[in-house]
């Protein structure tokens, strides 16, 4: 009986042709093999023969490209950090002159963390994230921003596509952060890297101070005389190390020294509040190198609230000696520029950009007041040259966040926008009362703090419009409510 199990049977079961173990096919494979690779190094060769590193990091970014889309998409918490470091460093590498649209890169990088989030969400839907009064007040504004591209006195629809990337959609980053962030854990990574990052800006400040700027740099700061009249006072250049410009730079210096502060109270190790202190003071140190007046007040103005927030005997001490020396530090005689500037914030009367700055506000107010829709998104500013040149708003110098809201989105979009603020520190200060938990008590506190220093840091500059500051602003906001939602469920655990 044959049982087909025999050579013969299994030779007959061989397909007629078969290339996959042949020696004509291994050498074929081979052949196939050696020449794309050969033709691969050529270009690759040929690439970085011709745009040298810049052609170098592009190929480099190619080949990782997919599997980082697909981490974005597929584990988005590894898309948030992504995001994070490349907010942070956007800047430094659009100065190295890489051919690539990094603002639309940006774009794309969130787009697809919205794209992992509506996945997730049909999967696992959480919709307490969108239950908050914060999150609740966060949607109106953005719909208000959509509907901004049927304001009638507008000028450009153009410049609404173009502004409403920095304004609505980075805020949408809010929502993805709330949904995302759901251990206390992945926010001390979090925390961490944004200490890491700030830390990288400040040296970076600190090179630039004692060791110059670049070629490139240089070639920057002279390529335009209205750069130099922006940077270059007293004899001195502003620094913005790895940022867009002096403002950015400190502010991200700002709140993140205030974060060092209010987390040293925490139950932490001694030797991580000695680092923590020693990047306070490293980024306060730094931040006066950017000439920034508006920052300058900012410092006091965030440990006050602190000081009130957190009343103790130690938190009233340090307030104490901090409010001494920083009366030292105003009136004190002194020969160098970066303290003779930030002596004048505090006589803002005395200066004549602060001057100038009020009698623009009160010129503009006639304006505000008889559009109550505003004159439409990117009406004023660098999109309102661009696509409106002759307008009335064009050439007119936005220095505040709420003024540039209030001219472009109107008095209606002004209420909007202080309402919203007004419920995040609210909310902030009542989630800080409410949570048991000390350590995540002690991020709800950083998170409020900085998130007052942008809100009042957004009157005197644009503070939350530009990268890294926008985005790390909505994380602000997120933790104030992520960290109160994760003390709830352990209160209903029994574990605080």
């Amino acid at each position: 009986m044959d049982n087909d199990k025999g050579p013969a049977s299994i030779a007959r079961r061989r397909p007629l042709f078969s290339l996959g173990n042949s020696t004509g096919w291994r050498k074929y494979r081979y052949y196939i093999g050696t020449g794309a690779l050969l033709i691969l190094s050529l270009v690759f060769s040929f690439v970085i023969y011709k745009m040298e590193i810049v052609g170098a990091a592009l190929l480099f970014g190619a080949m990782l490209a997919g599997p980082i889309i697909f981490g974005i998409v597929a584990h988005p918490k590894f898309g948030i950090l992504v995001l994070l470091i490349m907010a942070y460093l956007l800047f430094f590498f659009i100065r190295m002159g890489i051919p690539f649209p990094l603002g639309t890169l940006m774009d794309g990088i969130q787009a697809l963390l919205i794209l992992g989030f509506f996945i997730k969400q049909k999967f696992h839907p959480n919709w307490k994230i969108y239950k908050s009064p914060v999150s609740i007040i966060i949607l109106v504004w953005v719909a208000y921003n959509f509907l901004e591209i049927a304001n009638p006195v507008a000028e450009s629809r153009l410049a609404w596509v173009y502004t409403v990337r920095s304004v609505g959609i980075v805020m949408l980053m809010y929502f993805i952060f709330m949904y995302q962030v759901r251990d206390i854990k992945y926010i001390r990574l979090l925390l961490k890297i944004w200490l890491v990052l700030a830390f990288i800006g400040a040296a970076y400040a600190f090179k630039q101070e004692y060791f110059g700027f670049s070629a490139s740099e240089m070639a920057y700061l002279n390529s335009d005389p209205e750069i130099a009249g922006l940077l270059f006072i007293g004899g001195h250049w502003r620094k913005y190390s790895i940022f867009s410009d002096p403002v950015s730079f400190s502010y991200n210096m700002v709140i993140s020294s205030l974060m060092c502060i209010v987390m040293i109270a925490g139950n932490l190790q001694l030797w991580k509040k000695i680092v923590l202190a020693i990047l306070a003071g490293f980024f306060l140190m730094t931040m006066l190198y950017s000439g920034t007046r508006g920052a300058y007040v900012l410092v006091p103005a965030g440990l006050l609230l602190y000081a009130i927030l957190n009343y103790n005997k130690r938190v009233m001490i340090f307030t104490v000696i901090a409010g001494i020396f920083l009366t030292i530090l105003i009136f004190i005689p002194t020969g160098s520029p970066s303290i003779q500037r930030f002596q004048s914030a505090f006589r803002p009367n005395e200066d004549a950009s602060y001057k100038l700055r009020k009698y623009n506000q009160k010129r503009i107010q006639p304006f505000m007041q008889s559009h109550p829709l505003g004159a439409g998104l990117g009406a004023a500013g660098e999109w309102g040259r661009r696509f409106s040149p002759g307008s009335f708003l064009a050439h007119f110098e936005v220095d505040s966040g709420y003024v540039r809201v209030a001219v472009e989105m109107g008095w209606i979009g002004l209420i909007l926008f202080c309402t919203l603020m007004f419920i995040i520190l609210r909310t902030g200060i009542m989630n800080y009362y409410s949570i048991k938990d000390p350590e995540l008590k002690n991020y709800c506190l950083a998170a409020t703090v900085m998130a007052y220093a942008i809100c009042l840091g957004n009157f005197p500059q644009e503070a939350i419009v530009q990268f890294p500051t926008n985005v790390f602003f909505y994380l602000t906001i997120a933790l104030i409510n992520i960290t109160y939602q994760l003390d709830q469920e352990k209160q209903l655990k029994g574990l605080v």
